[in-house]
């Protein structure tokens, strides 16, 4: 049987595991990740990997972006510094731990880990949309990741949705994650002066009459359906799961999103609208980055 590594390295912990090819999760370890010196994480992988004596087909890794995934670099991420930025973070591993490493973000791997075990295992094209503390989105096509030609496909946090509108950290005003993002939810209502810890609140306080919390929480599921809308426009996917904890924690969020959806589409393809909440937990991405490694 062949095994795969899959690495999540997170701006505050890295957690590295053993899957074997039918998918399941053989092992696994959890370490916190040196932010600035990337030499002392790579090698606690490294270490790691060299522990399993296994048929090990390579290694899928997931870096907090942006990244360059054509030469599995990466950039500037703002959760690390110093010598991560501008890393070339695959080929150092590749050559640390004597195995082919492949990079890419979140959101696309565990966009992965949906179409092959999750509610797009039945779908020719899947997109998948992370509505949590940022908004993040990935697409597959027959069980693969779509990259676009610079690696650059799905990163779609900017998205303009109003012009000039809410401000949320380096997004561009107006974009998608600084609407319909659990942050951007919870900034915007602690901005209007309502108390509150997290969107779930904001939330809780709309269900219960709230005015102000119930116009951030309807421009946050009516913004993020005119985007699935227009993803549904330009790309046609058979699927679109909302995974994150905005998602899969407020009761109705996505079922109400796909009910707004369905009104912003031609009539024609208001059958096809199929928006549906992720089966899947944390470890999607480990799922999604063994697959990626198994794959190639």
């Amino acid at each position: 049987m062949k095994y795969a590594i899959a690495i999540d390295i997170g701006g505050t912990n890295t957690r590295v595991a053993l899957v074997d090819e039918k998918l399941n999760i053989v092992d696994r370890h959890q370490f916190a990740t040196d932010v600035s010196n990337p030499e002392v994480t790579l090698e606690k992988i490294t270490d790691i990997i060299k522990t399993y004596d296994y048929n090990i087909a390579g290694a899928g890794m997931s870096c907090p972006g942006p990244l360059d995934l054509i030469n599995g670099q990466t950039l500037t991420p703002p959760n690390l510094n110093g010598k991560w930025h501008n890393l070339y973070v695959a080929k150092e591993l590749s050559k640390m731990a004597d195995i082919p490493v492949y990079l890419d973000n979140d959101a696309n791997l565990a966009a992965l880990a949906e179409a092959v075990t999750g509610e797009g295992r039945d779908y020719r094209f899947v997109q998948f949309l992370t509505v949590s503390t940022g908004l993040g989105a990935g697409f597959v096509i027959d069980k693969q990741i779509y990259p676009g030609s610079h690696g650059y496909a799905n990163e779609v946090a900017n998205c303009i949705m109003i012009q000039d509108g809410p401000s949320h950290g380096s997004i561009i005003p107006g974009g998608i994650e600084a609407i319909s993002s659990g942050t951007a939810i919870t900034t915007r209502a602690l901005n209007a002066g309502l108390n509150v810890k997290h969107a779930g609140e904001v939330n809780a306080l709309a269900v219960s009459g709230n005015k102000t919390a119930k116009a951030i929480m309807d421009d946050a599921k009516n913004y993020l359906a005119n985007f699935i809308a227009f993803i549904y426009a330009f790309a046609d996917p058979e699927i679109v799961i909302l995974g994150g904890s905005v998602a899969l924690k407020i009761d109705g969020f996505v079922e109400d999103v796909e009910s707004r959806v369905k009104c912003k589409v031609y009539d024609n393809v208001k059958p096809f609208i199929k928006v549906r909440k992720s089966t899947l937990n944390e470890d999607s991405g480990l799922i999604g980055a063994a697959y990626l490694a198994l794959s190639k």
